[in-house]
């Protein structure tokens, strides 16, 4: 019980820290922008090469670094999108009165090069995870991944609390693709989705028989796919709440 709330409390800091140091680094002066790329970047290298020598660890702590090195992988993929480095090939607002397919491929576009990137990492995260037991990086990766595949989908469809004010001056034409409405109809699958992986990772941290690695790792995926769905809850929350929320929870919205 003591390494699952240590595991929990230790992936909420991470998740909490590392989002509000994104969006802190994303508001600052342009000109710093290139060399926070560039610590970045030294980061994403180190996080890779841990990676890749902890496959074979599988005590707690290399559980709890496995998962920090994953997290600052994802942290160096938001980055490039938010501060403007990885996005599309397409840097406008779509036309007024687009819609249908035409719509969705000018959306594609916008984020095009940023999902090749996504692929990128994941693919990285799976050669060098593979052929050792630890794979906490990797499944912490993925869980992020279809996470924020969701919440795009749904952003497109359209939410009642798109969240659009979060996006960065370079980023507002992406706004133009997001719309604004009570409910969509992936939605309640997205959520339901969300439940079904968390009680799938959840149950067996109920068992008597996991190792404390498994215990630790368990834990932290738990964590991790919560705060997905949390981040799903708010893109239906209204008026002041949403407001509160958003304050309270930053989100790199991507």
């Amino acid at each position: 019980m003591l390494l699952s709330a240590a595991g929990c409390a230790l992936a909420l800091l991470l998740w909490w820290g590392g989002t509000r140091l994104i969006l802190e680094l994303n508001h600052a002066p342009r000109r710093h922008h290139p060399v926070s790329m560039l610590v970045a970047t030294g980061l994403l290298a180190a996080s890779l090469v841990g990676i890749a020598r902890l496959r074979a660890d599988v005590t707690p702590a290399g559980a709890l670094l496995a998962f920090g090195c994953a997290i600052v992988v994802w942290g160096w993929l938001e980055m490039s999108f938010l501060l403007g480095y990885i996005t599309g090939p397409r840097r406008t607002a779509c036309p007024e009165g687009c819609g249908g397919w035409a719509h969705f491929r000018h959306a594609l576009e916008a984020i095009l090069y940023h999902e090749f990137a996504l692929l990128a990492g994941l693919g990285a995260a799976a050669v060098l995870s593979y052929p050792g037991p630890n794979r906490t990086a990797l499944w912490a990766l993925l869980i992020l991944w279809g996470m924020r595949a969701s919440a795009k989908l749904n952003l497109f469809l359209g939410v009642r609390n798109p969240g659009a004010g979060l996006l960065p001056p370079r980023l507002q034409y992406l706004a133009s693709f997001f719309r604004q409405r009570p409910m969509n109809a992936l939605f309640p699958f997205s959520v339901a989705g969300c439940l079904a992986l968390l009680g799938w990772l959840l149950v067996p941290l109920l068992s008597a028989r996991l190792s404390s690695f498994q215990v630790v790792q368990g834990a932290l995926l738990v964590t991790l796919s919560a705060l997905g769905l949390l981040e799903h809850g708010l893109l239906v929350l209204t008026g002041a709440a949403a407001a509160d929320a958003d304050r309270a929870l930053p989100r790199a919205t991507s």
